[in-house]
């Protein structure tokens, strides 16, 4: 038994920080790939490059330096007026090719709402019966249904995102009646431990628990063609 409690509290040290090297390994990974991938081109279009951008790829963490400077700098560039007008005229031009256009404007909408600072992405973190009633889970207020959605629908409605355990970037998009809804006085961070965790890694209860309204998003506005 106390061999079993070594083993445990061995376990608990190595797990979190295994993991996390893992999760690191893999992102770099996916940089250098990119990397790879633009030296390829590069030296496809000027072949006499070649022998001296072979010798980059062999630099260890090039790679990732450069496509970390690379996005850094578009952000810079994009930052003012007429980096906004030439990104303007690339986001066009990419909404004329077919096929490319539908998956660039997805991938684009979710992006803009996750990391721009004005996104509204899991802004707050609540309660649904899920997946049938008096089964509770947690979720994400992600907004409130629009456009023709919300016209089917009876009553005041929240969106929401149902995330999977233990892994939160995939998961469930739910329409739920707002009144079903249990608000949490938790973090949004705070949630995600725990649903990261399977319930393990419980949130402090504050102590004066505060009562605040669901996040209200305004309607977004629909094409119509």
């Amino acid at each position: 038994m106390r061999l079993k409690n070594f083993f445990m509290a061995g376990l608990l040290v190595w797990l979190p920080l295994t993991i996390t090297i893992w999760v690191l390994w893999q992102l770099l990974s996916v940089f250098d790939g990119i990397f790879r991938a633009m030296v390829g081109a590069l030296s496809a279009v000027a072949p006499g490059l070649a022998p001296a951008l072979d010798r980059l790829m062999h630099i260890p963490g090039l790679g990732v330096l450069l496509v970390l400077a690379a996005i850094l700098l578009t952000g810079v560039l994009v930052a003012n007026i007429v980096g906004q007008w030439w990104l303007a005229r690339w986001d066009g031009l990419l909404a004329r090719i077919p096929i490319v256009k539908s998956i660039y404007s997805s991938v684009k909408q979710v992006s803009d709402t996750l990391f721009s600072s004005s996104g509204q992405a899991f802004r707050q973190a609540v309660m649904v019966q899920y997946p049938r009633a008096d089964s509770w889970t947690i979720a994400f207020v992600t907004g409130t249904p629009a456009g023709e959605v919300a016209e089917h629908l009876p009553g005041e409605h929240i969106s929401v995102y149902v995330p999977t355990t233990p892994n939160p970037t995939s998961g469930f998009f739910l329409m739920v009646p707002r009144a079903e809804v249990m608000e949490l006085a938790m973090s949004v961070d705070e949630a995600l431990k725990y649903v990261i965790s399977m319930g393990v890694v419980v949130p402090h209860a504050p102590a004066h628990p505060q009562t605040h309204e669901l996040a209200h998003a305004a309607p977004q506005p629909t094409n119509e063609h």
